[in-house]
């Protein structure tokens, strides 16, 4: 059955000094430099913290014993390790997890929330994280996009989930999960990343790029680059720099096949249609066939899913080594399409696996609690503007904020 529980994952009680998750070993030099330390002495310190924080899991200072106990009251006073806070988590029927984490405030009042969802299957466990605080784009098929864009994550709130995921999962050295059921038997819980959560990754570059650097470091969280996949709109000009620069596996929220209709789908085919968006594809720095791109084809019934789009989109690919997911439409309230029929679904894929396109139907995941593709926004954000909703119906006050705007606990 599905849970609902509030999680509170601060652990330690340091909360004033700087943050050093998501710095990388350059920019950790730096703040240890600036606390002093030899020059000699900091690659050493730099390689024990880096250690502590994504070997060990630390959340605070005093468990990383490789440093005497003088030095680590001085860095406890100067620095934290700290994680944000899980205001809730949710577990579906068929084992998928999905985290509310509430953001920190520089103001210290409440901050933001994003949304991370982990997906088990029998051989792997994948960790779908978010890149931004709601989405700069408005895909009306998305409930994300019906939630304006608070901001960009920083490059630490971005490792933070993964962190979060691997303390509930129990992936530290000897820990043991929160909850075990539905887990992968693998030791390893958390084997594939994808930016496929709150938000354009292409929008917030650097960020993104230095989160995935640090999740795909050898001597930390280990994550191969191979098992990291960027989901984008289609921001045409930052495709080919991310390939060069980050080199992960490149996704793309295709979902039309002409432009007119995409225009309405994924607005920002307005500003780079289909045939940019392809051919950008086509220059991907070294895709092959064993890089390939997947596009991402959400199957909306009577609008996308005829098979003279499925012919179409053979056509449109043709020469780019790819997969093509196909993916029942996730409902949610309010929303103003419908999935597909199933057999309807199952011939147009027939007409893709002929083309000789692996194209698996993605089996939805989380669809009770809200986790499955398309379906992440902030669920304070839902309840704020319901319970505002209720609240106005019984003549209570208005707090001023139209309900669609509401953010906060």
């Amino acid at each position: 059955m599905s849970a609902t529980a509030p999680i509170h994952d601060i652990s330690d009680t340091e909360r004033g000094g700087k943050k050093l998750i998501g710095l990388d070993r350059a920019g950790l030099a730096h703040e240890l430099r600036q606390m002093g330390l030899p020059e000699a002495t900091l690659n050493m310190r730099v390689t024990q913290i880096w250690q502590g924080l994504y070997v060990q899991g630390v959340t605070g200072f005093e468990p990383i014993t490789t440093i005497s106990k003088e030095m680590r009251q001085e860095l406890s006073q100067r620095f934290s390790l700290t994680r944000p806070e899980i205001a809730q988590e949710q577990i579906s029927v068929d084992g998928t997890r999905k985290w509310l984490i509430r953001l920190g405030d520089p103001a210290g009042g409440p901050g933001p929330e994003i949304e991370t969802v982990y997906i088990p299957e029998e051989t792997r466990g994948t960790l779908c994280i978010s890149s931004q605080v709601g989405c700069t784009l408005t895909c009306p098929f998305c409930h994300t996009g019906t939630q304006k864009l608070v901001r960009n994550l920083e490059a630490r709130e971005i490792v933070e989930q993964v962190l979060i995921a691997r303390n509930r999962l129990g992936e530290w050295p000897g820990a043991s999960p929160s909850d075990p059921s539905g887990l992968p038997e693998a030791e390893r819980k958390i084997t594939n990343v994808v930016l496929m959560g709150m938000g354009e990754p292409l929008y917030n570059f650097d960020n993104v790029k230095q989160a995935v650097e640090i999740i795909c470091d050898g001597d930390g969280l280990a994550v191969s680059k191979r098992r990291v996949t960027l989901s984008t709109s289609g921001i045409v000009p930052m495709i080919g720099r991310w390939g060069a620069e980050a080199g992960t596996m490149l996704a793309i929220s295709l979902h039309a096949v002409r432009d007119e209709l995409r225009d309405e789908l994924v607005p920002i085919n307005r500003k780079y249609p289909i045939a940019q968006l392809l051919e950008a594809c086509r220059s991907y720095p070294d895709v092959r066939n064993a890089k390939r791109i997947t596009f991402e084809y959400v199957m909306l019934k009577d609008l996308n899913d005829s098979l003279a789009d499925a012919r179409e989109l053979v056509r449109l690919l043709a020469g780019i080594p790819a997969k093509i997911n196909l993916i029942p439409f996730n409902p949610w309230p309010g929303s103003p399409y419908e999935c597909s029929d199933w057999e309807q679904i199952e011939a147009f894929a027939e007409i893709v696996n002929r083309a000789g396109y692996a194209s698996p139907v993605r089996t939805p995941r989380g669809r009770d609690i809200m986790a499955a593709c398309g379906q992440l926004k902030s669920a304070s954000l839902k309840e704020r503007a319901s319970d505002r909703a209720r609240r106005l119906a019984d003549g209570a006050p208005s707090d001023g904020l139209p309900l669609d705007e509401a953010s906060g606990p």
